[in-house]
């Protein structure tokens, strides 16, 4: 379980992965090593497992945005379910979930044709056995990314 001062450490990392140690430990009061050692530290403890760079879809031409619930065959495990969406860039997350569905996905597309077949791609996985997809119209409200975990 992260402290107070490892949390704050953390989610100044979440905001900007390039930060200085040098500027974080202004941030909550450390010296720059004080805050290498905590994040060696988190690293070394597993808490923080990496550092990623979150892309706008957008900037990619990826302005279409869909879900798609994926309902796998009997005995699908969610490590089975996650090598097979791995290779798809335009996911930009997915998830087991409760309900009728096993997973649902989260896809960018340059558009509607583009996301048709990424979710003709998904549909002839072997472990799928349908898919149910809606579209956004307009995002409304984000306060995480959606992205990878760091």
């Amino acid at each position: 379980m992260l402290n107070d001062l490892d949390e704050r450490i953390v989610h100044a990392l979440a905001e900007d992965a390039r930060r200085s140690y040098a500027d974080i430990g202004s941030m909550v009061g450390l010296s720059a090593p004080a805050v290498k050692r905590r994040v060696d530290r988190l690293r070394a403890e597993g808490a923080i497992t990496g550092f990623t760079v979150r892309v706008d879809p957008k900037a990619l031409g990826w302005a279409t945005e869909g879900f798609i619930e994926i309902f796998c065959s009997r005995n699908t495990s969610p490590e089975a379910i996650e090598r097979g969406l791995k290779r798809y860039p335009e996911i930009a997350s997915a998830s087991t979930v409760t309900g009728e569905a096993d997973a649902i996905v989260q896809v960018f597309a340059s558009d509607m044709r583009h996301f048709e077949r990424v979710l003709e791609r998904i549909a002839g996985e072997p472990f799928v056995e349908r898919t149910k997809s809606v579209l956004v119209l307009s995002p409304l409200l984000r306060r995480f990314s959606s992205g990878a975990p760091a």
